[in-house]
């Protein structure tokens, strides 16, 4: 009987310390990947801003999101996207186990302090000191003292900061806030706000086209690694599988993509465009004038404005193509061509259709009290930024004392929906609120010069009429270390 209860014990001590061990191992649980192939979706955290994630007129889009989509598809489940404002609520996620990874723009570097590990490095960025370029240029971090810097704060710029005040420059100052990122500084610089400010160099490069009278003054340090962040932990298998993924060769060519689509030149409105499109008007307009004045009649448009219209969408060009999908004259998605009954969006004269047909029905959308020519630069400025965010531009307008019905209120209050101080308040969240701007005065531009053009057939001695006519944040200040 003391035999069978000393082998009990035994195999009980034995059963118990096997347990452990699984438990510590962790090998009763599936590994990562497969809970999530298992469960069908992966939650990835990011952050809502131009160079990671927003939404457009065709609805989400942004560099991170569009990495992040195609790797959800490479492993077979549903994206679940979790955003949040800053590094801090990103990192939080990982811990808490509300993420398994974080696409967000982050360095190593800026990250160090945490505990994850991550994916390959797959982009980097430098930092840069922004300045007026009508002001005297910086060449140093000296030259900065006299002048008013600001910083986001607790981001990589201010550690950066505060790691040169300690080493080499004690008696350099400035401020921070945490309500205002890149590109709120970045206004602030161009509209005399600030003398300076320190930026990633993908953020600037984003922004400069809206921001011409910008430019970098030096940059601060070396070039940091982009990667994706994962919770460290004994189970690699996610990690694994997002090395497999960036090392594709699709993945590489769809990368290369991206950096056109976000990062790539855009085009403005100059004399070599203006010549351009005087040498398209007079080789393709005529075989597609038809069409536009038809379309025009049907929707209650001017021909003209319409023909405008395709020019900046297309070039006039019936197979067009954009990174998004969107296709023909007047740049259709897949989805509006369906709504809208169009079969081709390739052919010219179903493509012209369709695009005034969504216009009207943008027009129509807007309210009463939105009267001519506003009602039109403002259905044109939803056709390019989405109905939702024009919307959250006219409340903001409300907010700001402006008239909300006036298109000269409405395209000055657009481009603040690209930052966050006041995207933030809005429905939609951030926009790159300039581009419906630029797409709505360069329309106007156009359709003014088929106006003159067509009015120098009618009468050669007539000349046209041109048609063109801080929200307080907390501040922290940074003093000297003396």
């Amino acid at each position: 009987m003391t035999n069978l209860l000393t082998t009990l014990k035994m195999t009980r001590r034995l059963l118990t310390t096997l347990v452990g061990v699984v438990v510590l191992t962790g090998s009763v649980r599936p590994y990562l990947i497969e809970e999530i192939q298992d469960q069908g979706s992966i939650t990835i955290v990011t952050r809502n801003n131009p160079t990671t994630y927003y939404e457009d007129r065709h609805g989400s889009t942004g560099y991170e999101y569009e990495l992040a989509k195609e790797f959800a598809e490479y492993l077979g489940v549903e994206l679940n996207l979790l955003v949040v404002s800053n590094l801090k609520e990103a990192m939080d996620a990982l811990k808490s186990g509300k993420a398994h990874m974080a696409a967000a723009g982050l360095t190593r570097e800026q990250t160090a302090a945490y505990p994850v590990t991550y994916g390959p490095s797959y982009s980097s960025v430098s930092e840069q000191i922004i300045y007026r370029r009508s002001n005297h240029r910086p060449e140093s971090l000296q030259d900065l003292q006299n002048g008013r810097l600001m910083v986001t704060a607790r981001s990589r710029h201010a550690s950066t900061l505060r790691r040169w005040q300690r080493e080499e420059l004690p008696s350099l100052s400035w401020r921070e806030s945490s309500e205002l990122e890149a590109s709120d500084l970045l206004q602030m610089v161009s509209d005399g706000e600030l003398d300076y400010t320190l930026v990633n160099s993908n953020e600037f490069q984003l922004m400069r086209a809206y921001l011409p009278n910008l430019d970098v003054a030096f940059t601060l340090g070396e070039l940091q690694s982009v990667a994706w962040a994962l919770p460290d932990r004994a189970d690699t298998t996610l990690k694994e599988k997002a090395f497999d993924f960036f090392y594709r060769p699709e993945t590489g060519a769809l990368m290369a993509e991206l950096a056109e689509r976000f990062y790539g030149h855009v085009e403005q409105f100059d004399y070599v465009g203006a010549h351009r499109f005087l040498r398209q008007k007079r080789r393709s307009l005529p075989k597609y004038q038809n069409f536009f004045e038809t379309s025009a009649a049907t929707f209650g448009f001017d021909w003209r404005l319409l023909a405008a219209m395709g020019y900046q969408e297309s070039h006039w060009n019936p197979r067009a193509r954009s990174f998004t999908g969107v296709r023909g004259i007047m740049m259709l998605t897949l989805r509006t061509a369906d709504e809208l009954g169009i079969e081709n969006r390739l052919d010219p004269e179903q493509s012209i259709y369709g695009g005034s047909k969504y216009l009207a029905g943008l027009r129509e959308r807007l309210s009463e009290s939105v009267h001519e020519p506003d009602r039109t630069w403002m259905a044109l400025a939803a056709y390019n930024v989405g109905f939702g965010h024009l919307e959250d531009a006219r409340r903001l307008a409300i907010t700001m004392g402006k008239n909300p019905d006036l298109w000269i209120d409405v395209k000055d209050v657009l481009p603040l929906l690209s930052q966050q101080r006041y995207y933030k308040q809005t429905r939609y969240g951030y926009a790159r609120g300039q581009e419906p701007v630029n797409y709505v005065q360069n329309i106007r531009r156009y359709y003014d010069v088929l106006v003159w053009n067509e009015e120098q057939v009618v009468a050669m001695n007539e000349h046209p009429q041109s048609h063109d006519h801080g929200t307080d944040v907390a501040v922290t200040v940074i003093p000297p270390l003396l």
